[in-house]
């Protein structure tokens, strides 16, 4: 069996749904670091791309294209608060189980069990569905969050897509 070219398959598959040709950015001026502090002692954070919302904001449009809006979960949110509105993906597990792409029982787990810090007073979730417009996000979006994280002293992000 051939390997299968992811690019060329996600080409084909969004061209014919009406989508452009998606052209991948590449980052060469944000490298890999390590944190500077160990894991036990750093604040953490998580932002999903994978169409979740809270129950107290309104529900993503499951075939967004270029949404920039940024909901903040409160730190304390239930995982059973939210639900999953993305038509791009088969989400069946997720339903069941929030964590499979917002996996904020897991990390508040981590922190009980001491392998991280503490976790920031807010989550993410956002950057929903395609977004082709990378410079709003290199020259806005990314840098409002940036400032939102560091108003939340985070250490580390993990980013969660679907």
């Amino acid at each position: 069996m051939a390997p299968i070219n992811y690019v060329d398959a996600l080409n084909q598959h969004y061209g014919s749904l009406g989508f452009p040709s998606y052209e991948w950015t590449i980052n060469e001026t944000a490298p890999l670091t390590r944190p500077g502090k160990p894991l036990r002692d750093c604040r953490v954070t998580i932002l999903t791309s994978g169409g979740v919302s809270h129950c107290t904001m309104p529900g993503f449009a499951p075939d967004a294209r270029n949404d920039h809006r940024l909901d903040a979960v409160t730190e304390d949110a239930s995982s059973a608060d939210f639900a999953i509105n993305d038509s791009y993906y088969n989400h069946a597990d997720a339903d069941e189980d929030l964590n499979c792409v917002f996996p904020i029982d897991r990390l508040r787990e981590m922190v009980a069990a001491g392998e991280i810090g503490s976790i920031a007073p807010r989550f993410w979730s956002g950057f929903m569905g395609r977004i082709y417009d990378r410079t709003k996000v290199i020259e806005e979006s990314a840098p409002a969050f940036v400032e939102k994280l560091n108003e939340d002293g985070v250490d580390i992000l993990l980013a969660a897509p679907a």
